[in-house]
């Protein structure tokens, strides 16, 4: 595969490894991310700690960084007195950021192509209140298409290889985003957060899936930001529902206590579990929060042998 090698392309030809928690590489570095911005806050005050961490995982084994827009929108950097020129340069900048990255991990021996995902999380993540985790936030498809289209067409116009769409709690704001990603000129995937078999608004997989299959702007679905334990059933009724190459990222198996901003219990993500999740139509695996490095090193190692080129040649 060559530079010019779409990501669509490489899913069909092999699986690709993702990037782990972009907030935890961060925090590791030292840096406080107790803020309503999240990692968001660091594009403004520490850009260059957000293209450390893509390297990190990048040198890692990486094939994929997901930026650090997750929590970026207009009305998230209103809040903090930033005007909306600023926040598109802001959200144009999480795509430059990840793009250095990829650079710079290309100058220090990494041969194999590298891509840049945009990360949109839903709009609950604007809320920082724990409702990404819940949905059902009482607005209509329509209004929350009108919330994502603009901080979609900066981020596209950024020119990243793929919009993530991640961390979807709900079937209706899944629907919104499909809305609003037609037209970009930028594949998507669609990736939901779950409990269980169900999201986390409650919606069978099934249903929530179903829309993604006639979507041609989605090359990848899937799940993230959920327990290692739920991902098997998800990537299985992702591929039998949509026949596309599943997307997953679980988080370590903590639990995130949104009133105490912190994780709790232990970690049960382990690099083993992967093959399965090969083995039933996952194509483009890494991890979500509190998974490090050091787990995506072992995801690419175990990938190796299905055909993946290896972390450096």
């Amino acid at each position: 595969m060559t530079r010019s090698t779409t990501l669509a392309e490489a899913l069909a030809a092999a699986p690709v490894v993702l990037d782990g928690g972009l907030s935890n590489q961060l925090e590791s570095a030292g840096h406080d991310l107790s803020d309503e911005l999240w990692s968001a806050r660091l594009l403004a005050e520490r850009p260059e700690a957000i293209t450390e961490a893509h390297l990190a995982y990048f040198e890692a084994g990486a094939d994929v960084a997901i930026t650090s827009s997750y929590q970026a929108t207009f009305e998230g950097f209103a809040k903090r007195g930033i005007p909306e020129e600023r926040a598109a340069e802001l959200l144009g900048l999480s795509v430059g950021l990840a793009r250095e990255a990829a650079v710079r991990a290309h100058a220090d021996g990494v041969t194999r192509p590298l891509w840049v995902a945009a990360s949109v999380g839903p709009y609950g993540a604007m809320l920082a209140d724990g409702s990404e985790y819940r949905g059902r936030y009482g607005l209509t498809v329509a209004e929350l298409e009108a919330f994502h289209r603009p901080r979609l067409e900066v981020l596209a116009a950024a020119g990243p290889d793929v919009l993530a769409l991640e961390t979807v709690p709900d079937a209706d704001e899944a629907e919104a985003l499909l809305r609003a990603v037609r037209g970009l000129g930028v594949p998507a995937w669609l990736s939901y957060s779950v409990s269980g078999d169900r999201t986390r608004a409650g919606q069978s997989l099934e249903e929530a899936f179903a829309p993604a299959a006639e979507a041609d702007e989605v090359i990848a679905v899937g799940v993230n930001c959920c327990a290692p334990e739920d991902v098997d059933g998800a990537v299985e009724t992702a591929a039998r529902v949509t026949g596309k190459p599943v997307v997953v990222y679980p988080n370590s198996g903590e639990t995130w206590d949104a009133g105490a901003r912190a994780w709790s219990g232990r970690s049960t993500f382990t690099a083993e579990q992967v093959t399965g999740w090969r083995r039933a139509g996952a194509r483009l695996i890494g991890g979500c929060c509190r998974v490090g490095p050091a787990a995506i090193t072992s995801i690419a190692g175990t990938l190796g042998g299905h055909g993946r080129a290896r972390p450096t040649e």
